[in-house]
């Protein structure tokens, strides 16, 4: 009987390729894959010397300057992309196109039609697709799901979503791709709200409709940081998104996302609140959870601090102790685990790119608010979630 291997082919080796090529590896030992069934097989960068040298420092076995010939190759199952948003959609209707299956990191794409193109094209080709809306595999998000599920805090009300960073927040820093609409699509809220608008409906239900605001704060950059009379580039990009939204089972929410926020580096945070109880979660304290249950004397009632541990979601892979907490690159290390049992084991992928084409569809859905000026009401494409 031969044995089915996941044979990986990824597609840049920047921040997160990096952290998909160190998540392979945690996969493996974590959650007990067995010997020779995953494979980090090809690299491919922008150069032939770029993706040589990066093959060998993230234990890749071959490498390659043209990531076409990775999708042809016929030793690659998946083809994993961690290329800059631009990029998604050529690389992954080409990879449908080859046969293979697709990992790609969100957003999907720069906007709902190109999002609803690539997942239609992967569906008619019966390929597998997965894409990287990793805060959902957190043991701890997990087990909020699961608190949520079954009553705890009773039934939903309203959802409060922040994903703050700073990243951008120095007026002074260069211009880059990730300010141009043709290379990032939108700012801020492709980068951060994606995730948040992503959680929320995994959280709580379909997003229905929606009230948005945009604003660029710093609208010029510099050109270069080394030469001053390199002149400036205009920020064609959103610095924060605000929008108030409806869920199709009554709650109320209001999300916000900011890439200029000083002192915050991964401000992800949410609050629940429901008819008996309330969940606070902070990403910056990934393996805490907040709950609070509205019932005993209230002289004693108060939130109670949850760490996560080994009775929790997918936690006891990474470590036996609770309170020991988790990373970042752990919540890749689940999403590759779910990748795996989905291409060796035929298990269904989620999310996939109808899913994501969903958060693409409410993301535009913002930028149509913001231009109105006015509530408008969200397509429902991903309609069995």
């Amino acid at each position: 009987m031969t044995v089915k291997k996941m044979r990986v082919g990824l597609v840049g080796s920047g921040y997160m390729g990096k952290a998909h090529a160190i998540a392979y590896r945690n996969a493996i030992a974590a959650f007990a894959i067995p010997q020779g069934q995953l494979h980090c097989e090809m690299l491919a960068d922008a150069t032939p010397e770029l993706a040589e040298m990066k093959a060998l420092e993230l234990g890749f076995q071959r490498s390659t300057g043209d990531w076409k010939s990775l999708i042809h190759d016929p030793n690659i199952d998946v083809v994993d992309i961690c290329a800059p948003n631009f990029l998604h959609k050529e690389i992954a209707l080409a990879a449908i196109a080859a046969g293979k299956h697709v990992y790609s990191e969100k957003p999907l794409a720069l906007n709902a039609a190109d999002a609803r193109e690539m997942t239609e094209a992967a569906e008619r080709a019966g390929v597998k697709t997965l894409v990287g809306f990793n805060y959902i595999k957190n043991p701890t998000v997990q087990f909020a799901k699961q608190l949520i599920a079954r009553g705890d805090i009773g039934e939903v009300v309203h959802f409060r979503g922040v994903f703050n960073e700073d990243y951008l927040a120095d007026a002074n820093l260069p211009f880059s791709w990730r300010l141009q609409k043709q290379f990032a699509g939108t700012g801020a809220l492709n980068d951060l709200a994606s995730h948040l608008v992503q959680l929320a409906i995994h959280l709580v239900a379909p997003i229905v409709s929606l009230c948005a605001d945009l604003k660029v704060v710093h609208q010029y950059r510099p050109l270069s940081s080394n030469d001053a009379k390199a002149g400036v580039g205009e920020v064609e990009n959103d610095d924060q998104a605000h929008m108030m939204v409806r869920f199709a089972n009554g709650a109320q929410g209001t999300l916000e996302a900011s890439r200029i926020a000083w002192g915050r580096k991964n401000g992800l945070s949410f609050e629940i609140t429901g008819t008996k109880g309330s969940l606070i979660f902070d990403q910056e304290t990934l393996s805490e959870l907040s709950l609070y249950i509205a019932e005993g004397n209230p002289q004693t009632q108060g939130f109670k601090r949850i760490l996560v541990g080994p009775e929790h979601p997918d936690y006891q892979a990474f470590c036996v102790s609770a309170g020991h907490g988790l990373g970042f690159n752990d919540m890749k290390a689940v999403e590759i685990r779910d990748l795996f049992q989905g291409i060796v084991h035929d298990v269904p992928l989620w999310p996939d790119f109808r899913a994501a084409t969903q958060v693409n569809i409410i993301l535009d859905s913002v930028v149509e608010s913001y231009e109105k000026k006015a509530w408008v009401e969200v397509e429902q494409y991903d309609v069995n979630r």
